[in-house]
């Protein structure tokens, strides 16, 4: 067997400066991917308010996981807590947003009648 052809003793592992990403970082990130799209989509924005919200923990936990020895992903919880929060805030903006609308009785009326004359249309 020659050198190039041969397993390499003692794993991939053993390559790196043998830090471990925090495991809550990397869940806020994706917690927080999740949770922007979900609130993007405005049909799902109760679902992502709430990945919002667990992301935002998920990244503060990190974020102190982070600062122990040969643990990293600092940036990784900074981005998740980015994004969680960006989330959330769409989120509650949104929620207010609907809520204003539904409750201010012009615009609904507005709605109801374009909706019905829609509905006229197409019944012609």
């Amino acid at each position: 067997m020659t050198a190039s052809s041969e397993p390499m003793r003692g794993g991939a592992r053993h390559m790196g400066s043998g830090a471990k990403t925090s495991a809550a970082a990397t869940f806020s990130l994706v917690f927080g991917v999740a949770a922007l799209l979900s609130v993007l989509t405005a049909i799902l924005a109760s679902v992502g308010l709430l990945l919002g919200i667990i992301g935002v923990i998920l990244a503060i936990v990190g974020l102190r996981m982070a600062r122990r020895p040969g643990v990293t992903g600092r940036g990784v919880a900074i981005g998740g807590l980015v994004l969680s929060a960006l989330a959330v805030l769409l989120g509650l903006a949104l929620a207010a947003g609907i809520s204003t609308f539904v409750n201010n009785q012009a615009a609904v009326d507005r709605l109801e009648k374009r909706v019905t004359d829609l509905r006229d249309k197409l019944n012609d």
